[in-house]
């Protein structure tokens, strides 16, 4: 049982919607076959005593609703497939379908014009079954639904007007003609419903993973823009340099020297801005991390509560923490907002940021039961693991001080991250469907930092 839950809670909602749809689509299977096939097969028992050809004609019938049973299904599950654009429409499909029922309606009409099929409730039950259940699969393979208006009652018509026309009691058309109309515009109706609703939530999910793309190439553009207003000046200074210090060599005069060490100096120059910007980029500030959490998780439709004195609900006040220990927990606030939107089918995210017998306890907790970081991956591609995988890598390194080492992804990155600062993390589900991260940061005492409170 619990590989079973598992299994459908790691399916995303998008998933999960098309995993519902479609058995819906093959539970209609199993209600023709119950509720129509077996239907003939009360003639046959009649015909046991009456008839030579009531057992074999019952059970001819009963293969027959079952066969088109089948065929609409089948139908259904392609016409689904066409919809997300996974493979063409099933039109040869749809046209058997469409010559099947025709065929099997206008045999049963004939049997009971010949007499050779006696019971009227019978022949009206298939007749209408088979004309319904098809229209319920054929409005999936319309490129316009709202034509199945006229398409239902066209129907309708056509099979009360061959039953009156082959000379039965026009009650009996009749009954069919308001069967096949009322049936046909309720199923019709609820398979279309359900097709577009499946093509929707896809379509969110995509749209989706594409804004999250987006930021990244937005991050990306971010970074190569500071990238070069850092380096374009002193990179063209330096090539202009050291043409002339070579200009100079060829000449043997002595200002080649001051000119490749002005090259040097204006080098290492570079080496610290660069350094500059790729040690801002990699550090994460709490108070901003929290605030790009609610803005993140709000767009993606998940309800984020924060309570902690750095979040903006809080005003721009709040009590100082060290550097090191607000970029470790910043990590923690963004790796565990990133798996929250790829990892999970959260509704809620509560991030709380209080003090606890000297040390900093950050809890991040999702009713989405999702997995932890780095314990796997789905086919999209979310924002953090991309600005992750960015982020920790260095441009760089200069002797005698490098960019830093660790980062990495996941719980084994952020755990790095945290006990560098003395720090520690645990995950794990926290009962009644939510996931609980927790991070531990040692308080340093000291004299400016010995009577800051984080918040209670």
């Amino acid at each position: 049982m619990s590989r079973l839950t598992g299994w459908w809670s790691r399916r995303g909602s998008a998933a999960k919607v098309e995993l519902y749809t479609r058995w819906s689509f093959h539970f209609f299977t199993v209600i023709e076959i119950g509720s129509i096939a077996l239907v003939p097969l009360s003639e046959a028992g009649d015909g046991l005593t009456a008839r030579p050809l009531g057992l074999p004609l019952g059970l001819a019938l009963a293969l027959f609703v079952c066969a088109h049973a089948v065929l609409t299904a089948v139908l259904s599950s392609r016409a689904l497939d066409w919809a997300l654009d996974r493979r063409d429409r099933p039109v040869r499909l749809a046209t058997a379908l469409v010559v099947l029922t025709a065929g099997g309606a206008l045999t049963v009409i004939a049997l009971r014009a010949t007499g050779v099929l006696t019971d009227p409730a019978v022949g009206t039950a298939v007749v209408t079954g088979i004309v319904v259940f098809s229209l319920g699969g054929l409005v999936l393979c319309v490129r316009r639904p709202r034509r199945m208006l006229y398409v239902v009652p066209a129907v309708a018509l056509a099979t009360g007007g061959a039953i009156a026309a082959l000379g039965l009691h026009p009650a009996e058309g009749l009954g069919s003609a308001i069967g096949i109309l009322l049936g046909g515009y309720g199923l019709a109706a609820a398979c279309g419903f359900s097709g577009w609703l499946m093509k929707i939530v896809w379509e969110l999910e995509r749209s989706r993973d594409l804004k999250a793309r987006l930021a990244v190439a937005e991050e990306r553009l971010r970074f190569g823009r500071d990238l070069h207003d850092v380096m374009g000046r002193n990179l063209s200074v330096i090539a202009l340099k050291s043409e002339l210090a070579v200009q100079l060599a060829r000449r043997e005069r002595p200002e080649a020297v001051d000119q490749m060490i002005e090259v040097q100096r204006i080098a290492r120059e570079s080496q610290r801005e660069v350094r500059d910007v790729v040690r801002g980029y990699r550090e994460a500030d709490l108070r901003v991390e929290l605030e790009g959490a609610r803005g993140v998780l709000g767009a993606a439709g998940i309800d984020c509560a924060i309570a902690s004195p750095f979040s903006p609900s809080f005003g721009p006040a709040g009590p100082a923490l060290p550097d090191e220990v607000q970029s470790a927990l910043g990590w923690v606030v963004r790796e565990t907002t990133t798996n929250v939107l790829r990892h999970g089918d959260a509704r809620r995210c509560a991030i709380s940021v209080r003090e606890e017998e000297d040390e900093v306890l950050l809890t991040v907790e999702n009713d989405g039961a999702g997995q932890p970081a780095g314990a796997g991956t789905r086919e999209c591609s979310g924002l953090g693991s991309e600005l992750g995988s960015d982020r920790g890598a260095g441009l760089g390194s200069d002797r005698g001080a490098g960019l830093g080492s660790g980062g990495g992804s996941g719980l084994a990155g952020l755990r790095e991250r945290l006990a560098a600062v003395g720090g520690t993390l645990e995950a794990g589900p926290a009962g009644d469907g939510t996931f609980r991260v927790a991070a531990r940061v040692p308080l340093p005492r000291t004299p400016g930092t010995s009577g800051a409170k984080v918040g209670r």
